[in-house]
């Protein structure tokens, strides 16, 4: 029990959570902003970011079908020793 400091361990966990606090805020302090930007766009910008929004999610989805071919190839080869 020598190790036992309940002042220190809540001054520890009390720092932690103002880090998780902090981060949180500054994601939607950015988030916020990134929506005000988004609204202030013409329709033709607004059109031109949502494709790039969609090829990156086409692109995703492609690095994501590639893998689990790699996976498959791999559990092929295994499987025939």
């Amino acid at each position: 029990m020598a190790d036992f400091h309940p002042f220190k361990d809540m001054k520890e966990s009390a720092k932690a959570q103002h880090e998780v606090d902090k981060a949180n805020f500054e994601a939607a302090k950015a988030e916020a902003k990134a929506t005000w930007e988004v609204a202030k766009l013409s329709p033709k910008e607004r059109q031109e970011l949502r494709q790039k929004e969609r090829d990156a999610q086409i692109a995703a989805a492609k690095e994501r079908t590639a893998a689990a071919q790699e996976r498959l190839d791999t559990v092929n080869e295994i499987k025939k020793g």
